[in-house]
């Protein structure tokens, strides 16, 4: 059986919001879909999953949050090649410049990202949804 971690940061509840959605899109595709906030997910987690999706909005000029989602996603990165790995976020401003960064210098592939302007409603709800059901 598949098995998904989404693991998310949030600082105003937008991206939480969107990793919600994401693990149930993982559950409805035949996945265990488990959610961690970034403080509950360490690389002893990894050898359990199958799949993962990582959350974290723009912050400052486009780049990740740096004290809590950057650190643990630097101790990662490095071991998630082979699996199915899929990049969310919300932002507020911007073009969407954080989450280009991000994927490019990802050491893994990536299979698909999905960037949301603010809070998501029914669409974007629904795009979480089908690329959470990419990490299956």
């Amino acid at each position: 059986m598949s098995k998904t971690a989404v693991v998310y940061w949030s600082g105003t509840g937008n991206t939480e919001a969107m990793a919600k959605a994401v693990a149930k899109g993982a559950s409805e595709a035949g996945a265990a879909a488990d959610l961690f906030a970034i403080s509950d997910f360490d690389s002893s987690k990894l050898s359990d999953y199958t799949g993962f999706a990582f959350g974290c909005p723009a912050m400052g000029s486009e780049n990740l949050e740096d004290s809590e989602f950057e650190p643990v996603w630097d101790s990662v990165k490095d071991s998630l090649g082979g699996k199915k790995v899929v990049l969310f976020g919300s932002y507020g401003w911007g073009d969407g410049e954080w989450m280009r960064n991000w994927e490019e210098s990802a050491p893994c592939e990536i299979v698909d990202t999905y960037i949301c302007n603010e809070a998501p409603g029914p669409d974007e709800e629904a795009a979480c949804r089908a690329l959470g059901a990419k990490t299956v």
